[in-house]
């Protein structure tokens, strides 16, 4: 089994010893049942510093799903208005529902030094590097085999026949936006890809034009000497 957080990441988390800096977008991105949903609630579950981009959509709720939890379910007029208002950051059309992300609790939370997670798909994310090139990290999941991932989609048990052969269908065409993506990480086990996501994570929060605090924390060490 993969670890929790790094020890050093979780210390500078527990002693406030950050510096200061502009949070990010995590972009977790793949075909339908390569596992980036998986991902997300791990990375949600283990890292106090990652919050989830709550998405509106236009879709009915699955079993399990809660309002406000996975998603805000809203009509399509509403959607239309949002879309109209630039209230979305990105949106698109998926298998006949529509699926978009509010701006504004992301503009506050990365003011704020948060890290916001997004499990969107290749459109999306394509939209959000259009908005928010120097905030986003993009990271596409990808199976480990075909047959792996039709038993993924399969053992779901939420999705009937012919859905599922959709999604087969669309996976050669999601699979194909992979170039894309800042980052690439094969599932073959749920575990090292976590671990993977968590060092890309640990990363990208350490590059310097993210840490705005940087230059006065250098000049406090230096007016010590």
């Amino acid at each position: 089994m993969g670890a929790d957080l790094p020890d050093q990441e979780r210390q500078r988390q527990q002693d406030g010893s950050d510096v200061a800096r502009r949070g990010l977008m995590l972009v977790l991105s793949s075909p339908s049942g390569a596992g980036k949903t998986t991902l997300s609630r791990m990375l949600l579950e283990r890292d106090p510093a990652l919050e989830l981009s709550i998405s509106v959509t236009t879709r009915k709720p699955r079993p399990g799903e809660v309002e406000g939890r996975d998603y805000h379910f809203i009509d399509g007029r509403t959607f239309d208005a949002m879309v109209a208002r630039g209230d979305l950051l990105e949106w698109a059309e998926v298998f006949g529902s529509r699926y978009g992300t509010p701006r504004k609790p992301v503009e506050q939370a990365l003011a704020m030094g948060r890290d916001v997670l997004f499990d969107i798909d290749w459109q999306g994310t394509q939209q959000l590097r259009e908005k928010g090139r120097d905030d986003l990290v993009s990271v596409f999941v990808l199976p480990p085999s075909i047959p792996d991932l039709e038993a993924r989609l399969r053992t779901r048990a939420q999705d009937a026949d012919d859905v599922i052969r959709a999604r087969m269908s669309k996976a050669a065409n999601e699979m194909s936006h992979w170039a894309e993506y800042d980052y690439v990480v094969i599932n073959r086990d749920v575990w090292r890809a976590f671990d993977d996501v968590c060092a890309i994570l640990a990363a990208e929060r350490l590059k310097r034009e993210r840490q705005t605090g940087l230059s006065a924390f250098v000049r406090a060490l230096q007016a010590e000497l």
